[in-house]
């Protein structure tokens, strides 16, 4: 294993540990494509890979058209969808997304910590 690859390893474990209700964490390129990912333990994907990996491309698709708005309403800080099966989060980063999922439900001041603490995290990405 590369050492990048190893370090993103350790950030994405460092990222899922931060609460129990973490399910999926996922470090993704400009173009979309999955760096490193992990499935919290005893968890069941809700996609199939293949959806996994499209919807990982359009979240990097959704960056770029985000991007049109940044000179009038400032940089996207993070975007949050709330599903009836799954929160998803994703932050933007230099130069990755990172993109994670966590069961639904959970008190927004709490998702408000765990963004809070994935920015700390991720601050050189």
């Amino acid at each position: 294993m590369t050492k990048k690859k190893n370090n993103l390893l350790k950030i994405v474990e460092e990222i899922i540990n931060l609460d129990p209700k973490m399910r999926f964490t996922a470090i993704i390129d400009t173009k979309g494509n999955i760096r490193e990912a992990i499935m919290k333990s005893g968890k069941t994907s809700l996609k199939s890979q293949r959806e996994e990996e499209h919807f990982c491309k359009q979240v990097a698709q959704r960056k770029t058209m985000r991007k049109e708005f940044d000179k009038s309403l400032g940089k996207v800080r993070y975007v949050h969808v709330e599903r009836e099966k799954i929160t998803q989060m994703v932050i933007y980063t230099k130069r990755n997304i990172v993109y994670f999922t966590m069961e639904p439900e959970m008190p927004i001041n709490k998702k408000i910590r765990l963004i809070t603490s994935i920015k700390k995290i991720t601050t050189n990405l």
